[in-house]
């Protein structure tokens, strides 16, 4: 079977897929963050925190819950990361560096999953199941309980009740994540992804040396790091080592993992608005932009494009042999598309127009479609932003899903389309100018700065895949990049929550023959359009100094 044959038949089963599932689990979502009932082990949970399940909560007290949950999630990883030679389990490794364990609590807890540390030869078990792997959980959680939050602010009226966060983290973790994650390992264990605590295992080498072998629990792992769009590896290759992608068919399962939860979300949305059509309009203009992106990656890395792969015949550089091109090209824009960031290929080594393409999809915001839970908060706000738009062409005054948009509605719209880039672009700023920044990278010219704006890019967007040719373990790196991650996670949670609760303060308006149609082709056109030309007008000349001139060379 040839390489494009198995790439399309990969592509009909990924979505045949995603379509068995996409009614089932988006209004079983919708039907737990609903339901008035709590079960036996969600009570003893709340009994154990203290919390009042039966309480709901303002928008100052939602996102109060929010950061400090976050906060001391954060202090609790890092301190079990700078202990970890005093866990069990620890393998013998020492605890992490003040700068590199700071960095990795904040890429972990902010849904980045950034790693500037090799898995197998850092962390012990403990570090890395009790430490990681429980924040892969918590952090997708905390996004679906924002996204939620917002889609509150729509359907409330009068009210400024956004619900409970300590019950929508609880419920997301137990009926949704927890479930789907339990089967994920099981399909990835019988795919043959390494599940075991039997210790490293030193083999004889075909040369007549020696090398250990690391193992460990990677499957179960593998599964929330991909269902939770968290992407931060077991094994320092990611997805790229044999042990936590064997084969095409764990392939295929990773890739269903990351997009089923945000793409069913759509089908979530319509459920709780009671308008199924808001929802398909939703996914249509996801699908759109992910189409486009997929097609620009494939044609880019297939086609050998660029001097390299001209020479060589072929883009595989970078790419393990046992998935190809086509499997590469659609990891890859999955991975930037769902803000993952797992990678089964080096995006370092991607052709200039692939490579790029890769880091367009960061910086559309990742709604294509996005992480779990900020993929739907984020295209809402651009909805906004559309509807608005929209409302400036024809004289009136905007309105989406029955809510009025005001100048309160837009100053925070407006505060989070601007948050990101304007860390991404302060970031690549200071580093360029600083002198040591040219040793840390992998190669000169555009190369070189598309290395420095997709590790700030990454890191603003919550994604957490590289170019891989940029070393960040300096003190420089470390904080540089944490706070980005920081502020790229929950500044722009503080401004949605904020929306969320300016709107549920709102009364209905009712719809006129004036309204603009919100759940049609038209609008999803017009949604498009604005997403691609914000993120033109903010990134073209980043763009323009690092892949479009390494393209053009």
């Amino acid at each position: 079977m040839t390489d494009a044959v198995a790439g399309v038949l990969s592509l009909l089963a990924l979505v045949s897929l995603l379509a068995l599932a996409y009614r089932p689990l988006g209004d079983y979502v919708a039907r737990t963050l609903e339901s008035p009932r709590h079960t036996r082990v969600e009570r003893g949970v709340y009994r154990l925190a203290g919390v009042n399940p039966g309480a709901t909560q303002s928008t100052r007290s939602y996102a109060l819950a929010v950061v400090g949950f976050s906060v001391v999630s954060l202090v609790l990883l890092f301190l079990l990361l700078v202990a970890q030679s005093f866990l069990p389990y620890s393998r013998g490794m020492d605890g992490m560096p003040w700068d590199m364990a700071l960095n990795t609590a904040v890429s972990f807890v902010t849904n980045t999953n950034w790693q500037s540390y090799a898995g197998e030869s850092t962390l012990g078990w403990t570090a890395q199941a009790a430490g990681l792997a429980v924040q892969n959980f918590v952090s997708a959680a905390v996004g679906i309980a924002v996204a939620v939050a917002l889609i509150r602010g729509f359907t409330r009226n009068r009210s400024d009740q956004l619900g409970n966060f300590w019950v929508d983290l609880v419920r997301v973790t137990l009926r949704v994540l927890l479930p789907i994650a339990f089967v994920g390992a099981v399909l990835l264990v019988v795919a043959g992804v390494v599940q075991s605590f039997t210790g490293d295992q030193v083999v004889d080498t075909i040369t007549g040396g020696q090398q250990t072998i690391t193992t460990g629990p990677a499957a179960s792992q593998e599964a929330i790091k991909e269902l939770g769009t968290n992407g931060g590896g077991f094994f320092n290759a990611n997805s790229a080592h044999p042990f936590e992608n064997p084969n095409g068919f764990s392939n295929l399962v990773e890739i269903f993992l990351m997009l089923v939860i945000p793409v069913a979300l759509t089908r979530t949305l319509g459920t709780m608005l009671g308008n199924r059509k808001q929802g398909y309009a939703v996914l249509g203009a996801m699908a759109g932009l992910f189409v486009t992106s997929l097609a620009i990656t494939t044609w880019a890395e297939v086609g050998a494009h660029g001097r390299s792969a001209q020479a060589a015949g072929a883009a595989m550089e970078g790419k393990e042999t046992r998935f190809g091109e086509w499997a590469s090209a659609l990891f890859a824009t999955v991975t930037t598309g769902t803000s993952t960031g797992a990678v089964n290929a080096a995006h370092d080594s991607y052709t200039p127009t692939g490579g790029g393409t890769v880091l367009v999809n960061m910086m559309l915001g990742e709604v294509t479609p996005g992480g779990v839970g900020a993929g739907i908060y984020g295209i809402l706000v651009m909805a906004i932003l559309a509807v608005f738009v929209a409302g400036l062409m024809v004289g009136r005054t905007p309105e989406l899903l029955g809510k009025k948009i005001r100048t309160t509605e837009m100053r925070y719209v407006a505060l989070y389309t601007l948050t990101t880039p304007a860390l991404v672009l302060v970031g690549v700023g200071i580093a360029i100018a600083l002198p040591s920044t040219a040793d840390a990278l992998g190669n000169p010219g555009g190369h070189g700065f598309s290395e420095v704006v997709y590790a700030f890019t990454s890191a603003a967007n919550n994604n957490g895949s590289a170019f891989g040719g940029i070393t960040v373990t300096s003190t420089f790196f470390q904080l540089m990049l944490a706070t980005a991650m920081l502020l790229g996670r929950f500044v722009p949670i503080l401004f949605v929550l904020a929306l969320a609760g300016s709107l549920a303060r709102q009364g209905k308006v009712p719809a006129t023959a004036g309204t603009l149609p919100t759940h049609t082709p038209l609008f999803a056109g017009l949604l498009v359009g604005v997403i691609l030309v914000m993120t033109g007008l903010t990134y073209f000349p980043a763009l323009a100094l690092g892949p479009i001139a390494e393209a053009l060379a």
